[in-house]
């Protein structure tokens, strides 16, 4: 049995910016404020973060060209690097970087829908479990059924942004709000650890578009499809963001940025009664549709861990009517859950699940470099070249491993917990690897 080959470029570029547009731009341009205090750094350190971004695309265009088939980053690990990687990925995913996410956006979730209607803490697990059990199993019925669902909550929480940027613009010639873009007025004190802490925020906004190469195995033509999908919706994404922070910059001062904990609604309140209310519709709608696309991407990576023996062979079943990796789906599912009961906030799990994101991020990227001259070696040309190599994967590089070295440092709580848990994943692992040897004996 086979996964089905229905997604198209549409469907695939709108679960490209779907998976980036979740809460984030809704709320973490304040950390960005907070981190630099000056409005041309916050909009350069965006525009930075989706330039790394599209580079980072652009040579993961040339790694899922690669290898068009399900599974993405954890294909390119451990094609390059070693079964090992590839289950570490899969380890991390599963445990902090996807179900972390799920678990943080379901929990804003429910702390939105507290806007319209009063909740005591037991409704809100309610609603936050309920959230992500209900998207999952929508998710297991098929493809078909989550690419309408991507592009249908994408298209409207685009829309809400979009009304967003518009209001921004219409009042800012007569704002009365001062903005300083002045980058020469004003160097921050240290500028460089101010831009890698505000990083945090950034990324975490624009993590989400390479779960396009988990689905690969799924798409139509996706050594073409894939990598379009990628570029356009990173370019989409970056174009929304710097408009989007420059129209709350036209609506509320620098100052109340850094102390807002939600800068989307409060910017509008300043211009519109009930505009709070308003963009907290559009936030709950975008949270709500991040989670579906999330459900349904990263469970293809278990499905080809266990494919591959590197995991539970249950996670290896596709649903014999829909033919979707449900059980991979399920699994996801309760430990999303199980970390709603039992961890943390929304701040603590952004910067937890972006800090070990990035760090395969990087190690993605650099198993270009080793793809590349395995194609010297054995006189190898492959079906799509990255013009720009090496300087684009190398730039990309540099950055993120800026970025992890200063977290690590500046914010070594959820940092080093990320560390530990990807530790205890190598004994993890040859565990599998000897029941995977033992099965095969038999």
């Amino acid at each position: 049995m086979a996964l089905k080959k229905d997604l198209t470029l549409t469907g695939l570029t709108m679960i490209a910016i779907g998976a980036c547009i979740g809460s984030g731009i809704f709320v973490t341009p304040a950390s960005t404020m907070e981190a630099v205090g000056h409005h041309g750094w916050v909009l350069l350190i965006w525009a930075i973060g989706g330039l790394v971004t599209f580079l980072g695309a652009m040579t993961f265009s040339e790694l899922g060209a690669r290898y068009p088939k399900s599974g993405g980053v954890y294909v390119y690990l451990k094609e390059a690097y070693g079964n090992i990687f590839g289950f570490l990925y899969g380890w991390i995913i599963l445990l902090i970087v996807n179900t972390g996410a799920l678990a943080a956006l379901a929990t804003v979730f429910a702390n939105y829908v507290e806007f319209f209607v009063e909740l005591s803490a037991t409704s809100k697990y309610i609603i936050s479990i309920g959230t992500i059990i209900g998207l999952t199993l929508i998710n297991v019925i098929g493809v078909n059924i989550s690419q309408i669902f991507a592009t249908v909550f994408t298209s409207l929480k685009l829309i809400a942004l979009l009304i967003i940027i518009v209001i921004g613009l219409y009042f800012w010639p007569t704002t009365s709000v001062e903005t300083n873009m002045n980058l020469m007025s004003h160097t921050p004190d240290n500028l460089l650890q101010g831009i890698l802490v505000g990083f945090v925020g950034v990324f975490w906004s624009f993590g989400g578009w390479h779960h396009a190469t988990y689905l690969s195995g799924e798409t139509k033509n996706p050594q073409r499809n894939v990598p379009k999908a990628m570029l356009i919706g990173t370019l989409a994404v970056t174009t929304v963001y710097l408009l989007v922070i420059f129209a709350y910059m036209q609506l509320i001062s620098g100052s109340d940025m850094v102390l807002s904990e939600k800068i989307a609604g409060d910017a509008m309140a300043q211009v519109i009664t009930g505009g709070g209310k308003l963009v907290t519709i559009a936030i709950t709608i975008s949270i709500f549709g991040t989670i579906g696309i999330y459900t349904m991407t990263a469970p293809r990576i278990y499905h080809a861990m266990a494919k591959d023996g590197l995991f539970f062979d249950n996670l290896a079943k596709l649903h014999p009517k829909y033919h979707t990796p449900y059980v991979a789906m399920l699994l996801q599912m309760v430990w999303a859950c199980v970390l709603i009961l039992i961890w943390g906030t929304f701040h603590n799990l952004m910067t937890f699940v972006t800090f070990m994101d990035i760090i395969f991020m990087a190690l993605a990227t650099g198993s270009i470099f080793i793809f590349r001259y395995r194609d010297k070696e054995n006189d190898v040309e492959p079906a799509y070249k990255l013009g720009a190599y090496p300087i684009v994967p190398i730039i990309y590089l540099l950055v993120t491993i800026a970025f992890v070295v200063n977290t690590l440092i500046a914010l070594p709580a959820q940092s080093w917990a990320g560390v530990g848990i990807l530790l205890i994943g190598v004994p993890a692992f040859y565990y599998f690897k000897r029941n995977s040897e033992k099965e095969t004996k038999r």
